[in-house]
């Protein structure tokens, strides 16, 4: 197992116990989520608050180039990653693969509309409330790494090698804070305004340098290649 494998494993451990913990707050201390409400957020300090730190950490090292201890798969949009193939890149088959892969990504796009708006019917109805879309946002989060690690079911529609390969890699986060956007108050909104700047940076980059996204023009995406060994099953039956 790769050392970039085992800091995702302990990764996922580490959000399953967040869920849980905050799934015992929901009925231990149910006061605890008025920091969803306004501007509490700098009322009082809580857990919550260290949560909302790691979550913009995490999104910050997204937006900025990191040599190391970030997956490839999150930072080959910037040029410290991209290493250019010896031979000429095919620019008609770049292209190609661009609209391909950017028309299965809007794809995903579409059905994660459709489940937020299913979600946002359920919370202007009354039927759930804020906690229940920070929960919702906490499961996401968990759902993140197993996607990663274990089985990742937009692969169905994306058609991606990998992880490494992926289109919709820095994603993430805006999918997962997607549900709190019903919330407002300061502590649901900058999570995803900054979830939507990470998203954009990645679009723009997709749009500016498509060569860095694409194994066939960026050496450093070729499995032969691979340092951070994140795929299961997908990769390996790939190479043998």
């Amino acid at each position: 197992m790769s050392p970039t494998r085992k800091r995702y494993m302990w990764r996922l451990a580490a959000r399953v116990i967040t869920l849980l913990i905050c799934a015992a707050v929901c009925f231990l201390r149910p006061d605890s989520f008025k920091i969803l409400d306004g501007m509490n957020f700098f009322k009082s300090v809580s857990p919550f608050h260290l949560l909302w730190v790691i979550w913009v950490i995490d999104m910050v090292l997204q937006i900025i180039p990191i040599k190391n201890k970030v997956p490839l798969g999150s930072q080959k949009l910037f040029a410290n990653r991209f290493r250019p193939i010896t031979e000429k890149i095919n620019y008609e088959s770049l292209r190609s693969y661009v609209v391909s892969t950017t028309k299965a990504a809007y794809k995903v796009f579409l059905i994660w509309c459709a489940l937020i708006a299913v979600i946002g019917v359920l919370y202007f109805t009354d039927v759930i409330g804020k906690t229940a879309l920070f929960m919702i946002s906490v499961v996401f989060y968990v759902c993140d790494l197993i996607c990663v690690l274990i089985w990742c079911p937009f692969r169905l529609i994306l058609r991606n090698r990998c992880c490494t390969t992926c289109r919709i890699f820095n994603w993430d986060h805006l999918m997962m804070f997607s549900p709190m956007v019903f919330a407002g108050g300061f502590y649901a909104v900058s999570l995803v305004l900054l979830a939507f700047l990470a998203w954009l940076v990645w679009e723009l980059c997709v749009m500016m340098y498509p060569e860095r996204f694409w194994h066939k023009s960026n050496a450093a995406l070729k499995c032969s290649e691979c340092t951070d060994k994140l795929c299961t099953q997908y990769c390996q039956k790939l190479r043998k």
